[in-house]
């Protein structure tokens, strides 16, 4: 079978595009924006439109295998590609990517992702959103040439056997991490809430006063709503770094305070990610790889999660072999094409690292849908709830199409 057409529409994402960097400089919020001007190249604002672009495969039998070109929420931010815009980015994928496609048979999905990974523009690869939704259609389109599902592609081609159990699925919350916490533990999501504490003062608190307060009212919480009596959630809290910025990477205090944490969080196991943002790889790697040493010293029951300057499947390969974390989040948009992250998942468990398919907010349905596929060939540890932070949408999305998945491969 042939690809005969290649046609781009431009989309909305799941949330927004926000200059991290001016966040994090103490960006005054106002209402669902921000006061004040960008620092990061390409934001016109702190606070900006998320956008996607559905690229679409016309196949010689007339179906359309599609996927959808997105960045995650802090684009241009820790090492990152440049800020996605559509109507930047539609005449590259006509230019350099639909001649590549249009009129080609449909082989393997890692033979054509690797044609695709390939393709260089003045000695760069494409973005890592056109690399990330191009290889999902990608996907698809050699699914649907073999009356296959797209997970069952993957588990033939990379060698794995499809679960036939639920991923557990990471549910966010956004700024509004109280009543969306509430949804989370009645609809009854594995992990919770993120928390999304990117500010020190505000969110953490001068000493880490707030977080301590918070987690202790999230455990509450989880007892007093829990929809049945065997419900015990992972909480995990996304810091941005903020840890270290309360504490002045002194490690003592900070690994003083991370205990003080797992009491508050008790009787639940508790993750805490970024803890520290070194704005650097190596010396991120270097700080996250002393703190998981230091909690593992101290017989603390948490797991730190490696997420900023750990985005390609290089990152993760040496985040994972220097122990930079008990866990790595594996943030789908930044490796590209989506073989990466199959791939990445594989070596995280080889290597004994916990394995986080995550990704962003500011995704899409069809990317969501897309990422639940390689999750259930390739099982990792949890699966982020995607797009959006109100929380229904996104998981409603992840745990339809998995149980989709597991429905129609038990008939």
């Amino acid at each position: 079978m042939k690809i005969v057409d290649v046609i781009c529409a431009p989309g909305k994402t799941g949330f927004f595009f926000d200059d991290q960097r001016a966040v994090k400089s103490g960006a005054e919020p106002d209402g669902a924006s921000y006061k004040g001007l960008p620092v990061t190249e390409g934001f016109t604002a702190i606070r900006q439109a998320g956008e996607s672009i559905s690229v679409m495969l016309c196949l010689e039998d007339g179906q359309i295998a599609f996927g959808d070109c997105a960045a995650v929420q802090y684009s241009a931010a820790g090492g990152r590609d440049p800020l996605f815009l559509a109507d930047n980015f539609i005449p590259i994928i006509n230019n350099h990517v639909k001649p590549m496609l249009a009129g080609k048979k449909i082989t393997t999905f890692r033979e054509m992702e690797s044609e695709l990974e390939s393709v260089k523009i003045n000695g760069k690869q494409l973005h890592t959103a056109i690399r990330y939704g191009v290889s999902q259609a990608i996907l698809d389109a050699v699914a649907k040439s073999r009356h296959k599902l797209m997970c069952e592609v993957i588990a033939d081609e990379y060698g794995t056997t499809i679960t036939d159990k639920m991923i557990p699925i990471f549910t966010q919350s956004g700024d509004n991490r109280f009543d969306n916490a509430d949804k989370m533990i009645i609809k009854g999501a594995d992990v919770l809430p993120h928390g999304l504490i990117n500010h020190a003062g505000t969110k953490l608190g001068e000493a880490g006063e707030l977080l301590e307060k918070y987690i202790k009212w999230l455990t509450e919480r989880v007892t007093a709503l829990r929809p049945a009596s065997d419900y015990n959630p992972v909480l995990q809290i996304d810091v941005y770094g903020t840890i270290a910025a309360v504490f002045g990477l002194n490690t003592t205090e900070m690994i003083s305070y991370i205990k003080k944490l797992e009491a508050a969080a008790k009787p639940y196991k508790l993750r805490i990610e970024g803890p520290v943002d070194m704005e650097d790889r190596e010396k991120q790697m270097l700080a996250l790889q002393e703190l998981v040493c230091l909690v593992d010293k101290n017989g603390i029951n948490v797991e730190i999660v490696a997420d900023e300057w750990c985005n390609t499947l290089e990152d993760i390969k040496y985040f994972a072999d220097n122990k930079a974390g008990h866990m790595v989040q594996i943030k789908t948009p930044d490796l590209g094409g989506i073989g990466n992250t199959v791939e990445a998942v594989l070596y995280c468990k080889e290597r004994g690292i916990g394995a986080y398919q995550g990704g962003t907010c500011n995704e899409t349905d069809r990317s969501a849908q897309v990422c639940v596929h390689i999750a259930m060939a390739t099982c990792p540890d949890q699966i982020l709830a995607k797009p959006g932070m109100g929380v229904d949408e996104g998981y409603m999305v992840v745990y339809n199409e998995m149980q989709r998945i597991l429905a129609l491969r038990k008939k």
